[in-house]
């Protein structure tokens, strides 16, 4: 195979929807299985939806995945530029190519006369039946496009389709596509303002950028015939196209949409955004406790196959297994549950030392200062008990400090007065013990004193940590201390004297 080279080529006009995520990966996986380019492309020629910002947010996030481009905007590379408001000028020679060969042609009707024609005509289309009864350069005799490129008001250039004839490509995933030209619209190729759509810049990026692996959603599929044609009228090879299937709503009824995260209850963007609309303002899977790699590992598979039952892999293992082949023609659901199984595995696998830097923003923001090494054996602690890194410190206060409240279901089953001072005295006994001898200390007293495990552990984990589901007890104050597990359980009795 010849040098990959492939692209990913979002346009910054707000969030990094994680099916552009999605998209991203599957282009990095394939670059580098083939010791191949990947590339990253700002498609900024839509300036009126352009949002401060995003630029920044889709490298941040790419770089959190860490799946980093090899050239693009802040990592260089002999193609760029890499942004194609930058690239204006590169476009214009080959709009006046196809105009030239014939293959496309000026266009001087307003916004406002399409419009109109839309409303007569719900089915109109600018295309070989109507666009020489419209206001363009085919339609109007010689001196009258002289004096409206004069004018330049607004110009538009347009691709003409050809008539009756049939548009073929094979595509990697979808096999062997056929459009009729019928179906096809005389689309934009250069707006009024003088920027390139991305129909032509991205042909022409390509070309340049000797991109030879096009990947990229579904929903581009039907605007392909229209590029296929634009490489033929240039005299250029295509790329070799794959399309993705679409990332569906956890219902499996239509394509994930940036409201659903509300709607569903989960984030559906890598990172948060911040917007000055309320509405757009959207949690990360980063801020809502989701570790990358977790998150590659479950984008990964959704859409496509190893073709067997496997279902962990490193990035590297991806890079190495990786197929356009195995990729489904079907939607794939999003199935939030899945994606916090693969994160509590990989929570689980994690280094405390790294879970903990992971963490101690959050921690901090708690109003929990301890140390790295302490929030670290808290982890090593909490962590096969947990589906989001955050949950570490929701579900482990107990570690930070004395409990708010109590499981008092529990107690009222568990709780006899008779019980007062056998606690009060294990307290006392703990507070003096070293680390190595608390297991020894509880056990002893229960068995010198007649006492059941099943009655008394119960009520001295809650009594330390306020709850039935933390970890192992006897490491817990371990942790936290002896000292200070022994005040825990002095002050729960008298809780438990209240509920009797």
């Amino acid at each position: 195979m010849e040098s990959v080279r492939v692209r990913f080529a979002p346009s910054p006009t707000g969030a990094l929807h994680i099916g552009g995520v999605r998209t991203a990966l599957y282009n990095y996986l394939f670059a580098k299985k083939y010791n191949g380019t990947f590339i990253l492309r700002i498609e900024d020629t839509d300036q009126t939806r352009y949002v401060p910002g995003a630029e920044a947010y889709i490298i941040e996030s790419l770089r959190w995945f860490g799946i980093l481009p090899d050239e693009g905007p802040e990592f260089g590379g002999q193609y760029g530029p890499y942004r194609q408001s930058e690239r204006k000028d590169i476009y214009r020679q080959y709009v006046q190519q196809l105009i030239d060969s014939g293959n496309a042609y000026y266009a001087f009707d307003t916004a406002d006369e399409l419009e109109t024609m839309r409303e007569s005509d719900p089915t109109f289309k600018y295309d070989s039946h109507t666009r020489l009864k419209l206001k363009n350069s085919l339609s109007l005799p010689p001196d009258k496009v002289a004096e409206l490129l004069e004018k330049n008001d607004h110009v538009a250039v347009r691709l003409k389709i050809p008539e009756g004839i049939n548009i073929s490509f094979d595509d990697i995933i979808r096999g062997h596509v056929s459009f009729s030209s019928a179906e096809l619209d005389d689309k934009v190729i250069l707006k009024g303002d003088g920027m390139p759509t991305y129909h032509l810049a991205n042909i022409v990026d390509d070309h340049l950028m000797k991109i030879t692996h096009v990947i990229r959603g579904e929903e581009w599929l039907s605007s392909t015939p229209h590029h296929v044609l634009m490489y033929r009228f240039l005299g250029w090879d295509p790329p070799a196209f794959s399309h993705l299937p679409l990332i569906l709503k956890p219902t499996g009824q239509g394509k994930l949409s940036k409201r659903d995260g509300a709607k569903f209850g989960f984030p559906v963007f890598p990172l948060s955004w911040d917007s000055d609309h309320e509405e757009d303002n959207f949690t990360g899977f980063r801020e809502d406790g989701f570790l990358p790699e977790a998150l590659i590992n479950f984008l990964a598979l959704l859409g496509w196959s190893p073709g067997n039952d496997e279902e962990i892999f490193t990035i590297k293992q991806l890079c190495e297994v990786f197929s356009l082949d195995n990729i489904v023609k079907s939607g794939a659901r999003f199935d939030i549950d899945k994606a916090l199984w693969f994160n509590q595995q990989y929570i689980i696998h994690s280094d405390d030392l790294k879970l903990a830097y992971a963490i101690q923003d959050k921690t901090i923001e708690a109003g929990y200062h301890v140390s790295i090494e302490y929030l670290a054996e808290v982890c090593g602690l909490m962590k096969e008990r947990v589906h989001k890194t955050h949950e570490i410190i929701a579900n482990g206060r107990f570690f930070f400090e004395p409990p708010r409240s109590y499981d008092d279901e529990t107690i009222k089953k568990k709780y006899k007065p008779e019980y007062n001072d056998h606690l009060v005295n294990m307290a006392k006994a703990l507070a003096t013990v070293p680390s190595e001898k608390i297991e020894i200390t509880i056990k002893g007293y229960i068995q010198d004193h007649g006492l059941k495990m099943g009655d008394i552990m119960p009520l001295m984990r809650i009594a330390v940590s306020g709850t039935m589901q933390g970890p192992d007890l006897v490491k817990t104050i371990a942790l936290i201390q002896p000292i200070h597990a022994s005040e825990r359980i002095i002050a729960a009795v008298t809780h438990f004297e209240k509920l009797d």
